[in-house]
């Protein structure tokens, strides 16, 4: 497993740190959300990523009112045009 360093101010540190998660957690989950969304890794590796399984994690983009569910609209329109 990959281990990163960052060097984060303080204060930043403590004003996220006041619901409960861990700083650490929340800014794997930040980027297991972020990457996601771009498309960048499926939705198994972002649960992973943030430390979660496939329904936490889902159950986690709609408390966040992220899309579920990543769509390709030109992909979708070829699928329609086929019938």
């Amino acid at each position: 497993m990959t281990q990163v360093t960052l060097n984060i101010p303080d204060d930043l540190v403590v004003n996220q740190a006041d619901n409960g998660e861990s700083f650490a957690h929340r800014l794997q989950l930040a980027a297991a959300i972020y990457w996601y969304a771009r498309g960048e890794i499926s939705q198994g590796k972002a649960a992973q990523l943030a430390g979660m399984n496939r329904k936490e994690f889902l159950k986690r983009l709609a408390h966040e009112n992220m899309d579920v569910f990543q769509v390709d609209f030109d992909d979708l329109a070829q699928e329609l045009a086929r019938g």
